[in-house]
């Protein structure tokens, strides 16, 4: 399904009751999405009496990322998704939705025609989006630039397509980070549907929805709680405690209380959110499913390892039932279960099943695939957890730890390979849509890498350790390892969204410890900003 009718068939679930009635035709117009990436879309649409804000959500294309003891799903594809003009996709009862739009004149067969502000402004509008879907984002600005001037002389200055365009410059604002710019062109947006509809309208809440999505993307928690507390209070009231965008809002602040560290809190909020969506059918959704694996991180980040196992076993169940064992999905969600037992240290279902996700994805992916590289990795990781509870070696052992040597040794290559091609293509393209797709994969392949090198150099200590080998004979290829892992940062990590990594800066800050440790203190440099 294409993603326009995606967006259409959102906009045909979701409708507004007018302010007024009028006898008048309909009119339409869309918006850019205001989103987070790999998150959830947010949409404006206009017509005649009716401003509709809805907050969708988009299903996450199978990326594994290795963060801890878990393997998360990330959307690669960061560019926000758009809705198709109302006109043509979406179908309205225009009996219960008309009303008199300023700046519109009406004529003698009763149709509305616009003047030239707003034939202006919706060219502006459109043609804007189309360069912001293919990543022309310069061009995008000076088009949402003119769309907001002409929205202001066409509608007025507190008119509600002014708060459509302020939106629109402002999630373009977003994507390029000037969060500066956009901030008080989203705060207008709330203002204007304030002064339009009352404070306690629906409209006003999703557009906090928003601004709180905007804050949390920067991480200022504050603020988020702020705006998501607002859209709740709204939601709840004019929609209900038990409805989907309800819930929606919910989870979110839920995240927003995670984060904080207020983790009982969040996991009710989140909990509530999951069970309106089961009540509502939508059980099996790849947003049901979101929702869900983030409670699952929660347990497992308090040593949980019990309900965090419950739910992801829900999840597999899940995703068995609507897609299949060879889905990239489901395979993804049977790995994050083995890593769970991994770190429950229940490393023979762990090893079981991350061989049967191993050989699904060599059925579907190319063997470089980043996402074998991971699986590799876990696998190997496996048997080096294992080899640490071993009290003697054994040839069995001994088998077992080559094996995984091998396999750290395959996942290095591929995540090098994966790095390495990374880094030609971004010399090459301007496309802030690719760019954001190319950080977010050399984020992924940069980790396992780093936690191949880290994982071998453990692997070689637990070799000697087994052997009986003295101190000051320390294995040279743990030794290698170790100065590989270091030197790798320095080598792939060239700008600041890869640096700033959390994740990244962790496994390279434990590998520059492990190396300072083994060779002296050799090793001083610390990540770059």
């Amino acid at each position: 399904m294409s993603l326009r009718l995606v967006a259409a068939n959102l906009l045909k679930k979701f409708r507004f009751p007018p302010r007024n009635a009028s006898s008048t035709s309909v009119v339409t117009s869309n918006t850019l999405p205001i989103s987070l990436p790999g998150k959830s879309i947010t949409f404006h649409w206009h017509r005649t009496g009716a401003h509709g804000w809805k907050t969708g959500s988009r299903g996450p294309f199978p990326w594994m990322v290795i963060y801890g003891h878990l393997a998360l799903i990330i959307g690669i594809n960061a560019n926000p998704v758009f809705a198709k003009d109302a006109s043509t996709e979406a179908v309205f009862d225009s009996d219960t939705e008309k009303d008199d739009i300023t700046g519109l004149q009406k004529i003698e067969d009763g149709s509305v025609v616009s003047n030239i502000h707003t034939s202006k402004w919706r060219v502006f509008t459109d043609k804007g989006r189309e360069f912001f879907l293919q990543g022309k984002i310069d061009e995008a600005e000076k088009l949402f630039l003119s769309a907001v001037q002409e929205a202001r002389e066409g509608f007025g200055q507190r008119d509600p397509h002014v708060a459509s365009a302020c939106n629109n410059l402002a999630e373009l604002y977003r994507v390029k980070k000037a969060f500066d710019k956009a901030e008080p062109l989203y705060l207008e947006a709330i203002s204007i549907l304030e002064e339009s509809f009352g404070p306690e309208d629906i409209r006003v809440g999703a557009a906090a929805h928003n601004l709180g999505q905007f804050f949390l993307g920067q991480r200022k928690l504050e603020e988020a709680h702020v705006y998501y507390s607002m859209a709740f209070k709204i939601k709840r009231r004019v929609l209900g405690y038990n409805h989907p965008d309800c819930s929606d809002t919910m989870y979110h602040l839920g995240v927003v209380l995670c984060l904080q560290g207020k983790e009982g809190e969040a996991e009710a909020f989140i909990q509530d959110s999951i069970r309106m969506l089961e009540e509502g059918g939508e059980g099996e959704s790849i947003i049901c499913i979101r929702r869900l694996r983030y409670l699952s991180q929660i347990y497992m980040k308090s040593n949980r390892h019990a309900e965090a196992e419950m739910i992801q076993r829900r999840i597999l169940h899940k995703m068995e039932l609507s897609k299949g064992w060879n889905s990239l999905e489901t395979i993804a969600a049977a790995e994050s279960l083995a890593l769970i037992l991994q770190a429950s240290n229940n490393l023979r279902d762990s090893q079981e099943l991350l061989e049967r996700c191993l050989n699904a994805r060599k059925a579907i992916l190319p063997h470089d695939h980043i996402q074998i590289g991971a699986n590799l990795l876990h696998l190997a990781r496996g048997v080096v957890l294992k080899s640490s509870q071993l009290q003697k070696w054994d040839v069995s052992g001994q088998a077992e730890l080559d094996r995984a040597k091998h396999q750290l040794n395959d996942s290095i290559r591929i995540a090098r390979q994966v790095l390495n091609k990374l880094l030609k293509q971004k010399v090459y393209t301007k496309d802030y849509s690719s760019l954001g797709r190319s950080t977010k994969e050399r984020q992924a392949a940069l980790i396992i890498l780093l936690q191949s090198l880290s994982t071998l150099a453990s692997l070689e200590l637990a070799k000697q350790e087994l052997l009986g080998t003295q101190e000051e004979h320390m294995n040279l290829e743990a030794r290698k390892a170790l100065v590989q892992c270091v030197s790798a940062y320095s080598e792939y990590v060239s700008e600041r969204s890869v640096a700033d990594s959390p994740e990244i800066k962790k496994q390279y800050l434990s590998c520059l410890k492990r190396a300072q440790d083994l060779l002296g203190g050799k090793f001083t440099e610390e990540p770059t900003s």
